[in-house]
């Protein structure tokens, strides 16, 4: 790492799914969208469900879904943690619309059981990963 790059890590229960040199990011953050250069302030937030954009000090950019979570700035690295996370370009179109309908199946019947809220932010995130597949 130089002193004109940050390190982003991206973490999720099961691993450690990025980890490299970028010379800023954006994140999203609960109150709106973060830029984070080199020598950013310690910080310390919440995330939402969203695109984490890296530019690679290399060139060209990486590009990541995560959902909810927690992100730390500190000395130079940037380290989101986060349920889950999807690489851009691999995301599994056949799999966020099978639980698009699971999710919109749950809504429309409304069993008393039925936690509205977590069936709301399931279909929120797979019509995210199904918009963002396409591009």
């Amino acid at each position: 790492m130089t002193a004109s790059t940050l390190t982003l890590r991206i973490v999720t229960p099961s691993a450690t799914v990025l980890e490299t040199e970028v010379d800023g990011v954006r994140f999203p953050g609960e109150d709106g969208s973060f830029g984070i250069l080199p020598r950013h302030a310690t910080m310390l937030s919440l995330t939402e469900s969203g695109l984490v954009v890296g530019r690679m000090t290399a060139g060209g950019e990486v590009s990541y879904l995560v959902h909810d979570g927690f992100a730390e700035v500190r000395d130079n690295v940037l380290t989101i943690l986060t349920r889950s996370a999807e690489k851009l370009g691999e995301i599994d179109l056949g799999r966020a619309r099978a639980a698009s309908e699971r999710a919109r199946e749950r809504l429309s019947a409304r069993n008393s059981d039925l936690d509205a809220t977590r069936a709301e932010a399931a279909l929120r995130r797979s019509l995210m990963r199904m918009n963002l597949s396409s591009k």
